[in-house]
């Protein structure tokens, strides 16, 4: 056996060994797997109560922070990750929880969070807390959140991150969805946590 030949042939067996022991998954989402801390908070509730993940443990969670003031970017993405969603099997659909945080709680009293949030779904759970805890908690997700000048009418934009955290049913951090992906992509992606859990 030549030289050459038995060079091709232990090649091929490293692809091919590869190809059957790698584990590297592939996700539409950013892997963020042992980047972020798990998913930890305190907040308030739409009826004023107290919520933590244990409130929602063995679901599937997207975190996002937002304000219900919002004109485009919150409305769009709520209604993207509802039809991500609404694309998963039926068995699955009812282990997925959102988590709507806002970062606006001068304005987003909990009962027009609560509307807010119910208005994109029955697993859409409106939090919110003082700016103080929510300044804690972004900075735990390595994001932030800022006030623009109010006008005339006292009305201010907020500026605030656009990506979605999803943690697992145990609540580690998993995937970063960032915009520009399809509702059909986001649902594979939670359809495979769903299925690895």
């Amino acid at each position: 056996m030549t030289k050459r030949l038995l060079a091709l042939i232990l090649s091929v067996s490293v692809l091919a060994l590869t190809g059957c022991f790698g584990d590297e998954e592939q996700w539409h989402g950013k892997d963020i797997s042992g980047l972020m801390p798990e998913l930890e908070f305190e907040l308030v509730g739409t009826g004023g109560q107290t919520v933590t993940p244990q409130d929602s443990d063995g679901n599937i969670r997207l975190l996002y922070f937002g304000f219900t003031s919002c004109p485009d970017v919150c409305p769009t993405t709520l209604t993207d990750l509802r039809k991500a969603v609404n694309q998963l099997p039926p068995d699955d659909r009812d282990d997925v929880t959102t988590l709507f945080v806002s970062v606006d709680p001068q304005r987003d009293t909990p009962e027009r969070l609560g509307s807010y949030a119910s208005f994109f779904g029955d697993h859409v759970v409106g939090l919110t807390a003082n700016e103080p805890e929510l300044r804690e908690l972004t900075k735990r997700y390595r994001t932030t959140f800022g006030y623009d000048e109010p006008d005339a009418n006292g009305n201010y934009n907020v500026s605030h991150s656009s990506a979605v955290y999803v943690f697992d049913r145990t609540g580690k951090a998993r995937l970063l969805l960032r915009p520009g992906l399809s509702t059909d992509q986001i649902s594979e992606d939670l359809a495979k946590l769903a299925r690895d859990a």
